[in-house]
């Protein structure tokens, strides 16, 4: 079943990203001669007006082939030609690709959203003895209302808060069988990590969930909202990532491929249809970002070369642009040996990464 899974993720991913690429194209006025979900042998095509549209062996990609868009193309029709276009428009249907793929996240977190998700109540299942929730009074089963005077409605929102103001009073309005008391608790400043490994100084009060859930729901202009916000926030979490591995304070273990998307896909599913979906827009985001990095043969280095021919008032040489693109293959191709080898590392060692620390 994971298969089927990660074939309908893949099939989504890259059908949204070529589908951007070819209507930006089709609005710029350039012929489009092939669109294809897939590389390598044809499996099914058929030929409509100027495009032909393919499903091919390879699922692990795909591509819109444009009149005029490979060195040595004759060209007769300078209008319909990718390579005679002006700078914007090229650049255009270059992000058109990547732009779509962070458009569909948004779609399927506004679906996510209206849909409904499970959410943590803030309810206390369990108090550390001599925390300062412990001293200050805190029970199992209590329910925090407030903390200064700021509703609370889930266990995120609530521990944000206390995380947020190590060694400052808080008050909190606190609900037990109809019972509602105010206490001052001031969490304890600790020492932790954060997502990157990071060491970041944190307020706690010492207190667990109780594992109590709600669905919540949004209308659908609130959920565009939450969903462009999540978008947002998986943006900036990815490019902050990718800084991080370039700095080294991330491992490069990090770094995931097919095998690994594979696996989780089918997880995901199993847990349920908002999990899948969810899934989804972050690979899909994921795609996008990547995709936008300065790095020949991607469509972040077609940009790069675009907006240098803009400054330039002059393309660069084909021989510069097939060197760069001959070292931006070699890369890629690294990059992917390296997250096969993290894949294959994780299948043979579960919990254990490739490379130490």
């Amino acid at each position: 079943m994971n298969l089927i899974y990660a074939i309908i993720l893949f099939g989504f991913l890259i059908f949204i990203h070529e589908l951007g690429h070819f209507l930006a194209a089709k609005l710029s006025g350039v012929r489009v001669l092939k669109f294809s979900i897939g590389f390598g042998p044809r499996i099914l095509g058929k030929k409509i007006g100027d495009t032909e549209y393919l499903l091919s062996a390879v699922p692990l990609g795909g591509y819109v082939k444009m009149y005029g868009e490979d060195v040595g193309d004759e060209i007769i029709d300078e209008k319909r030609s990718f390579k005679h276009q002006p700078v914007y428009k090229k650049i255009f249907i270059v992000l058109a690709g990547p732009l779509f793929n962070i458009i569909g996240a948004v779609f399927l977190f506004w679906i996510v959203f209206v849909y409904g998700i499970p959410v943590l109540k803030p309810v206390i299942g369990e108090v550390m003895e001599k925390s300062p929730a412990y001293m200050a009074g805190l029970q199992k089963g209590d329910r925090i209302v407030e903390i200064n005077e700021q509703k609370i409605t889930n266990w995120f929102d609530m521990a944000q808060l206390i995380q947020q103001n190590p060694g400052k009073d808080l008050k909190f309005k606190v609900e037990n069988s109809g019972q509602v008391r105010e206490i001052i608790i001031k969490p304890e400043g600790k020492e932790t990590k954060n997502l990157f490994g990071e060491k970041i100084y944190v307020g706690q009060i010492g207190i667990k969930p109780a594992e109590e859930f709600f669905i919540q729901k949004e209308e659908p202009l609130s959920a565009l909202k939450k969903s462009l916000d999540k978008c947002y926030e998986i943006v900036e979490l990815t490019y902050l990532t990718v800084v991080k591995i370039i700095q080294r304070v991330v491992s490069t273990e990090v770094i995931g491929g097919p095998i690994l998307i594979f696996q989780a896909a089918g997880k995901t599913a199993e847990q349920g249809l908002i999990s899948f979906l969810s899934f989804a827009a972050i690979i899909s985001i994921n795609l996008g970002i990547l995709n936008l990095l300065p790095i020949p043969v991607l469509d972040g280095g077609h940009i790069m070369f675009f907006l240098i021919e803009a400054i330039r008032r002059k393309p660069l040489s084909e021989k510069v642009i097939a060197i760069s693109q001959k070292i931006g293959i070699i890369f890629l191709i690294a990059l992917m040996m390296l997250a096969f080898y993290n894949d294959i590392v994780r299948l043979l060692n579960p919990g254990k990464m490739p490379f130490g620390k």
